[in-house]
């Protein structure tokens, strides 16, 4: 019965075609489509392409919307057009004049508009497969007016599982509309980070807030919108509620403890983006990331750590970069006791400042100047150090250390200064043999 619905409606559309073909209303609304193409694109010209938005491809460091409305641009033609013929069409309908043509152009328009749509705006493989060929149909079928037909149909295959009935199309509705609410989910997700994370003018921990506030917002939203398709009443999300409060009492309890963890520690600004930090248990690494339950670590060789969030409020911390990037290391060294101490420390502390990534220089205040001293007498030697500031951790790109090192081996070598090494004294006592 169905497939002979569908049959007949082509059919009737055929012959209304072929009817129509040679009346002169037919090349009116020809003309009506060619006139509304060609006002929409003067406004898309006049507007639009005469402006940066379209002109000019946004690189990936700009502004997150500056890509958001350069795509938009490119959809302006075509809206405006669906606009247009849309307006004739009311016009000739409420003029009682045939207007056949111009519906068609309209329903290839709005085909076309949403497949650019897909085209500019969905990066995902499965879903701009599931949208061209599931959501076009659907929307087809819409604009032809012959979907509740198509829906009836589906209604009618069910399966019965105790007292509950599972439909074909309830199913399907399920898994099409809750596929696109998760992936609207995730884009909107990663584009509103984005333009959180763009707003300079308010701190890293405040935008690092909004953007955590506006995660699990946006998820709520889908995930009650998911539940309303699926047809569950959504007053029962008060029992849902109460077990999820029991849920955190017991079972979930780690899990907020460290999603309310994250958001005090992004409210006191006790820890931000780009801090260097070091754990209780001797971990160190770069604050790059705040997610819901933990926090990621990134360290100079290239791993990242995945720490709690409880444990930066639990334990021990030590933050080497949070107040000021300027950190204060020293290098230890021994010379021999018949050294020129004194003008050996001067000699040291020269050839320690020329090193570019050391701070010195008479505008440097004198404590965060290079400083040799002795350390402790040894049994070989005397034992120095050199302290010294520079910008950063002395790691990856500032591996200050080692080169002071070698600075300091050339520099004593340079200057007929040894370097001690272990020294035994033996003693032999020749006591002669006792008969």
């Amino acid at each position: 019965m169905d497939i002979e619905f569908f049959a007949n409606k082509l059919q009737e559309l055929w012959l209304l075609a072929q009817s129509q073909i040679g009346e002169p209303a037919t090349y009116i609304q020809a003309g009506i489509i060619i006139a509304s193409y060609f006002v929409a694109y003067w406004i898309y010209a006049k507007t639009v392409k005469k402006s940066l938005l379209a002109n000019k491809k946004p690189i990936s460091i700009e502004h997150p919307l500056s890509n958001i409305l350069y795509r938009l641009g490119s959809i302006v033609y075509p809206l405006v057009a669906i606009v247009l013929l849309r307006i004739s069409l009311s016009v000739g309908e409420s003029a009682l004049y045939p207007v056949w043509l111009i519906n068609a152009a309209l329903t290839i328009a709005v085909l076309l508009f949403f497949y650019s749509i897909i085209k500019e705006f969905v990066s995902s493989t499965f879903m701009s497969t599931l949208f061209r060929w599931i959501g076009l149909p659907i929307l087809l079928l819409h604009l032809l007016g012959v979907l509740p037909v198509f829906i009836k149909a589906l209604e009618e295959i069910s399966l019965t599982v105790g007292n509950i009935q599972v439909t074909l199309y309830g199913l399907t509705r399920v898994l099409f509309f809750g596929a696109l609410l998760f992936w609207l989910g995730r884009a909107s997700n990663n584009v509103g980070k984005d333009i959180i994370r763009s707003q300079h003018k308010l701190d890293i921990s405040t935008r690092e807030v909004f953007t955590k506030l506006f995660e699990v917002g946006l998820f709520s939203i889908v995930f009650i919108l998911l539940l309303n398709i699926m047809g569950v009443n959504l007053t029962a999300l008060a029992v849902f509620g109460g077990a999820v409060g029991v849920g955190l009492g017991l079972g979930l309890q780690s899990i907020a403890s460290n999603f309310i963890s994250g958001i005090i520690i992004l409210l006191d600004k006790s820890l931000t983006i780009g801090d260097f930090v070091e754990l209780e248990d001797g971990k160190k690494g770069f604050v790059r990331e705040f997610k819901m339950r933990h926090a990621v670590l990134e360290t100079y060789d290239g791993k990242d750590i995945l720490v709690p969030n409880e444990n930066f409020i639990s334990s021990l911390l030590i933050n080497w970069t949070h107040k000021d990037p300027k950190q204060r290391y020293r290098v230890d060294f021994s010379v021999a006791y018949a050294t020129d101490v004194r003008a050996m420390v001067e000699i040291i502390k020269e050839a320690v400042a020329e090193h570019p990534q050391v701070i010195s220089g008479m505008d440097v205040p004198f404590e965060e100047r290079p400083d040799c001293e002795i350390d402790s007498f040894g049994d070989n030697g005397v034992n120095m150090f050199i302290e010294f500031w520079i910008e950063g951790i002395d790691d990856g790109k500032n591996r200050v250390g080692g080169d002071l090192l070698l600075i300091i081996l050339e520099t004593l070598k340079a200057n007929d200064i040894s370097i001690p090494f272990p020294q035994r004294e033996v003693t032999v006592l020749n006591q002669g043999f006792v008969k």
